[in-house]
């Protein structure tokens, strides 16, 4: 019984202990901008940003998966270990052929320790769409003249 006893006393005793140690250990994500601001832009204009990140952790970072809020952004992320002290890029492309606000999110899952679940932003505003030229009657029809 006294085996018993001292046997679940150690094992407390460790997991007390561990519990205060930090965790450092690991791949640590850091980005250059969380938000990328396109202020206004044509319709149908460029259409594609950039989000820089830094490995700062220990180990090597692999980014499981990119997902934009909606169709109409589109992330694309390096599917290669990023090692200790290496920078990767996230390339975004919006669908600028949507004239109006753009605020839109786009979230990053890794093996990050300090985020593994990032979510950085875009925002701005596409201008309106070009006139098509062909005349329109009160019914929101083409003429034909």
């Amino acid at each position: 019984m006294k085996q018993l006893l001292l046997c679940v006393c150690l094992v407390l005793c460790n997991a007390v202990i561990n519990a205060q140690v930090p965790i450092d250990k690991g791949p640590k994500i850091s980005f250059n901008k969380e938000v990328h601001d396109y202020g206004t832009i044509k319709y149908d204009g460029d259409p594609n940003c950039a989000f820089e990140f830094t490995n700062t952790g220990d180990e090597p970072l692999i980014i499981s998966n990119c997902k934009g809020s909606c169709g109409c952004t589109v992330p694309e992320w390096p599917k290669e270990p990023i090692a200790p002290g290496a920078k990767g890029v996230i390339k975004v492309k919006y669908d600028t052929k949507r004239p109006g606000p753009i605020s839109k999110n786009v979230t990053i899952s890794s093996n990050a320790i300090n985020e593994p679940e990032k979510v950085v932003k875009i925002k701005g505003e596409v201008g309106p769409a070009p006139e098509s030229g062909v005349p329109i009657n009160n019914s929101g029809a083409p003429t034909n003249n």
